[in-house]
Parts: structure tokens; sequence; C-alpha cells
């Protein structure tokens, strides 16, 4: 790979790109930084109940593939492009269809359709988003000066002229390269075919990077979990990083796959850093077969973009058997103490806590402390006798339950589920997965999960949903497994039947931990947002999230949090946007306070994270509206748009 004087301009340059001009949102998390903070002040506390709705558009995602609506979910978040890049709004849908919206009317401008393999080898279709990059090269009138770049579910990764929809000739093959022969270069290669790319990719002076999601609960072997960079301008291979060490102190065997990138990474262009939230290795809940921390896997790693180098990592689960990835992207922010600005990571998990690191060096701002964890778990596996915890801020949600903790909203429902956690292993953090089945809380989705957290650098604010419903995992002998219920297609799946885990010796029954009437056994509220000063690392604020009408066979709105997925966002004027919650609502709340401001109804589900901009002087709320995957409420494709009245 080479590299030419261009580079100190080029990181100088992003470092004006870091903190989005006012009214703005140029990627994914607002910012390359994903701190989902926007400096847009129309809209304020005192007006935000006047909101009305600007404009909705139909993707026809779903009537266009009416056979795949249940394997898919609306969860992508807009961008806003540059003014020189058309100032279009841009979204993608399930397929990875790319859609150029006008930011005042909704109207569509142009649209781009990649023709994805439709077979369902992952089980699932899903587009979080986009991400836009300015060559600053290239000549003001050429194509592909601004380009949108797409990764697909299968397996692509693609240029696209950002004003006009028109593929980037020069980008690979004829303005895509096929990732499928470079994934094959590293093993191992169990499952490729559900291996998908579902997330934004980074891209960071001119260099692309991208992980990928795969299926780790059923094989030893599960894809490599490597990520790759690639040439922003021409799509050549520039490097690979195999996250897990495969030689020398730590190593694992290359049968051992996993501690892939599943969700977004987040960059930092100034100063040459990616940072990338890794998951488990594989399987996800027996870890016999890969002895050891497993280092890279369940941590952040800060590597340097431009070679592809390991600057500073940090594991925030030890030998993961609980499927407890790092499940969204580290946020990028500058926390202020004293007066000064210190440059930081925030690290969000699947168990509720929060780590928070210097970002240049990798040193905690907060104290962590190893802890001693249960070490009893099935025979073979061998588990970390600590595993780290900050002492700042506390857990987000509650921790363990027992059978004394089960709740039903009849007697029945509560003797229900007293009996069945009885049965069970259960406890706190870190109780093993076993043979007679463990009760899980948190759960394999958090806690938190890809929908992620936003911050308000103003008052140094922490914002995010956090899950609380449990969840039981159970390891059978494979003599045990029932060979034709594991045929099935959900086996070994949650709520499926029991399935083996490949080159183990054990198969796997997961989900969660439901009454006869379909509600969790652990008390309300099953989520929450809670508010976090950063500064202090104290919750200030914790409320529930969603109401159940929507899930009753009588509506009635009892604010118990409902499963919840997707983000929130925060403005300088104090203000939270988020919808997430199975509900079909959407809401602001006081960012100070956590109190409910305006709700409003959308046709689905927001499943996704909003995002807001200035246009022509008007400030906008967007969000997606599509519902999700495994939600039993209906799936749609809506984008939804709100601004205040004119007066």
């Amino acid at each position: 790979m080479k590299f030419n004087s261009l580079l100190l301009f080029l990181a100088l340059l992003g470092a004006a790109s870091a903190q989005a001009a006012e009214g703005t949102w140029p990627q994914y998390g607002g910012v390359e930084g994903g701190g989902r903070y926007s400096p847009a002040d129309q809209i304020t506390l005192e007006n935000v109940d006047q909101l009305e709705e600007a404009w909705t558009y139909r993707t026809g995602a779903l009537e266009e593939n009416p056979e795949l609506i249940a394997l898919s979910g609306f969860q992508a978040t807009p961008i806003l492009l540059q003014p020189e890049a058309g100032n279009h709004l841009v979204t993608c849908t399930p397929f990875n269809k790319v859609i150029a919206l006008h930011p005042a009317t909704g109207e569509e401008v142009w649209t781009f359709d990649p023709k994805i393999d439709k077979t369902p080898y992952a089980g699932r279709f899903n587009c979080r988003g986009l991400t836009q990059w300015t060559d600053p090269d290239a000549a003001d009138d050429a194509l592909c000066k601004h380009s949108i770049f797409l990764a697909t579910n299968d397996r692509r990764l693609m240029a696209i002229d950002a004003p006009t929809g028109q593929q980037c000739k020069a980008f690979g093959n004829e303005g895509e390269v096929d990732v499928t022969p470079i994934i094959k270069e590293l093993p191992p290669m169990a499952q490729l075919d559900g291996m998908q790319l579902m997330s934004p990719v980074a891209v960071v002076n001119g260099v692309i990077v991208i992980g990928g999601t795969a299926n780790k609960f059923k094989d030893v072997s599960s894809m490599n979990g490597a990520i790759r960079a690639f040439d922003a301008r021409t799509g050549e291979h520039l490097w690979t990083f195999d996250t897990l060490i495969r030689e020398g102190e730590g190593a694992v065997d290359y049968d051992v796959g996993g501690a892939n990138v599943w969700t977004t990474m987040s960059w930092d262009s100034e100063r040459d850093l990616l940072f990338v939230p890794t998951a488990s290795a594989s399987p996800n809940f027996y870890g016999g077969k890969r002895p050891g921390d497993n280092r890279y896997a369940n941590s952040v790693l800060a590597i340097r973009a431009s070679t592809g180098e390991l600057v500073w990592d940090y594991q925030v689960v030890h030998h993961d058997v609980w499927d407890w990835d790092v499940p969204t992207h580290p946020l990028l922010v500058d926390i202020t103490r004293d007066g000064k600005k210190i440059p930081v990571v925030v690290v969000l998990t699947k168990i509720g806590v929060v780590f928070v690191f210097h970002r240049e060096t990798g040193e905690p701002f907060f104290e962590i402390e190893e802890r001693p964890v249960p070490t009893d778990g099935v025979e073979g596996d061998v588990l970390s006798p600590t595993q780290p915890f900050p002492v700042k801020p506390p857990p987000l949600m509650k921790v363990g339950i027992t059978p004394e903790d089960a709740w039903g909203f009849t007697e029945f429902d509560k003797n229900f589920c007293r009996d069945k956690i009885a049965s069970m292993r259960y406890g706190g953090y870190y109780t093993p997965p076993s043979e007679e089945g463990t009760v899980m809380y948190p759960m394999i989705g958090g806690g938190n999960n890809w929908g992620g957290g936003a911050f308000d650098p103003k008052r140094n604010i922490l914002v995010t949903p956090v899950g609380q419903v449990p969840f039981f995992v159970k390891l059978i002998k494979n003599d045990e497994v029932d060979p034709v219920a594991a045929k099935e297609p959900m086996a070994g799946m949650p709520m499926g039947s029991a399935d083996y885990i490949a080159g183990s010796p054990y198969g796997l029954q997961q989900g969660p931990l439901l009454s006869p009437s379909f509600s969790p056994c652990s008390e309300p509220p099953w989520s929450l947002l809670v508010g976090v000063d950063l500064d202090k690392g104290e919750i200030i604020w914790s409320r529930p999230l969603g109401v159940l009408d929507k899930l009753m066979p009588i509506p009635v709105p009892l604010e118990f949090g409902t499963p919840a997925a997707g983000g929130a966002i925060v403005t300088s004027t104090g203000l939270v946007f988020i919808g997430a919650s199975y509900d079909e609502r959407f809401r602001a709340f006081d960012v100070n306070t956590g109190e409910i401001l305006w709700e409003t109804s959308v046709p689905f589900s927001a499943n996704a994270t909003p995002m807001t901009y200035t246009y022509e002087g008007e400030q906008y709320v967007v969000t997606s509206a599509g519902g999700h995957a495994w939600s039993p409420l209906p799936k749609g494709d809506y984008v939804v748009a709100w601004k205040l009245p004119k007066k």
C-alpha cells in the first residue's frame, strides 16, 4: 500500500468534518465520531409540542418483496448530503435500494437499486445506513467528487455518485467490489452464505473499512470476523486486520471464527484512528475450543486507519460465553472536566455498564476493577476468573434475577415464572451457561444494543435506551438433541428448538423467558431511557420507554416499557428524540430530566435511530418507521418528517 504527502493534509481536512455544521447530519451517527448531537436550535423545549408532520415517503420495499416481509426490518438512519453534493436526504431499504429525497418535501430525486441476491441465507435483510465522502483531489465537476458508499447484504461494496445516483465506474469493477473472494483469504469459512454487510462503512481520509454480520450461534468455525480496508477512489484492497490472535500468547486456532464487527464503527480523521467494536469469538455460548481470554474479541480496538496497525485495545468481556458483544459504535466525544475538554471514547455494552477511555491512549477515564466471577461452567470450558467492571457509572439496568423476582399479570403467570426460574441456574453477572439452563439477565440483546447512545456536549449528558427482558440459554449434550427438530429453520435460534453447535460436544436452545401470557418473567419496566452525567459518572434520570397497548389483546396503555430497537439523538436545545419502542410512537424528552414533552403516532414502530437537519431555515426531525423483523407488530416502509408550523 502506498501513501503520499497528502496524508497530513487529509487528516487536517478530517478535523473540520469531525464537528457537523449547524443543522446538518452528514453521517450515520451525525458526525464521524457518532455522538448523535445536533447544534440545530429551532425546535426547543418550549415549542416541541407544536411539531406537525411535514411529509411522509414510502419506499415500496415490502410491496416489491412480499415474500420477505417477515425477514426484514427498516432500521436505516438517513443522512443529509452536503449542499455541493446535492443536498439530498439519502436512505436505504432493507434490500439495499438507495433513495435520495428532497429534504423539504420528501419527493423522490433518484434511486439506485443494486439488485441484491434475495436468497434468505442469513434469515433477514437489513441496511442501517450509508456513508458519504468527498474526494479532495477530484475536480469540482468530476463524477464521484462526492460519493456515497453502500455495503450490501450479499457482500458487495459499492460507490455511488451522490448528486446523481450513478455508479462510480472507476471504483472496483464498474462501481463495485465483490468482497467474498477477499473474505475467503482468511479462515475459517463456515456459514459464508450467512455473512452479510448490514452497517454503514467507515471512511477515514480516503480509506473505507468494513466489518460483517455472521451467525455465531451454531458453529465453532463460524466466519472469520476480520475487518478489511479499501481505497475510496479505486476500491483496491489495502489491508486486513484479524480480530483474533492466531499466533503467540493468547492465540486461538484458525478454525475458530467470530469476533466480527456486525455493528457500526466510528472514526477520528484528525488522529487517523478507527474505533472498532467487536463481537464474541464463535460459538456464542461455548468456549471449550477457544481457551483463554480471546483477546480482540468483545473489545474496542483503536486502529490506525491508514495502515491497519493496532494502536490500543481494551477487552470488556473475557472469554465470552454469553453473547455479550460490544453492540454499538463507540461514541467519540469531548467531556468537559474542570473547564478542560478531554477527548474520550464511550463504550456501551450489552450488560448495561459504560466504559470510558481516553481516545488517544486507551487509559480509563473512570477506574476499572477486575472482579471475581463464577467459573463453574460446563465440562471442557475454562472461564475467566475475573471480569472488568467500571467503578463509574453504575449499571444502567437491574442485574440478576431469582425466583422471588418472578412477575406476571396474573398469579398463574407469576407462579409459572417462579417455577421456571427455579428450575434453571440463576444469579447475577456472568452466571455461566449450563445443561439445566441458565437465566440471563441482562439478556443477549442487552442492556444496550445497536441503537447505542447520544451525547450532549453542552451538558455532559449521555442518553441511551436500555433493555430489561430475561432470557435463557441451555446447553444440551449432542446425543440428547432431537435430530428431527434440529432441522427446523429456527432451530438453535431464539425461540427455536435445540440445534447442534457444530464442532462442539453441545447443542443449544435459547429464548426469552416468558409467561403463558407471553409477558417477560421479570418485573417491568422492560425497557428504559436513561440519562447519565458523564463527568460525574452518575445516573441522573431513568424512565420506562414505551407503552403496552399495541402488544396486548386489550389495548391498555400501561407504561411498562416495551421491547425496543433503535437509538436516540440530542439537540443543542436540550431535546432527546427517539422512537425505538414497539408501540408505534415517536417521542421527545427533556435531556435534563427525562420528562416527556411530545408524543405522536407513526404508521409502524420506528425501530431505527432518527436524525435532524435544517433546510432553508426550517428544522426537520426524520425517522424510518417500518417495524422490526422480530416484532409481533406489522411491518412497513415509511420515512416520516416533522417540523414546526410556519408562522
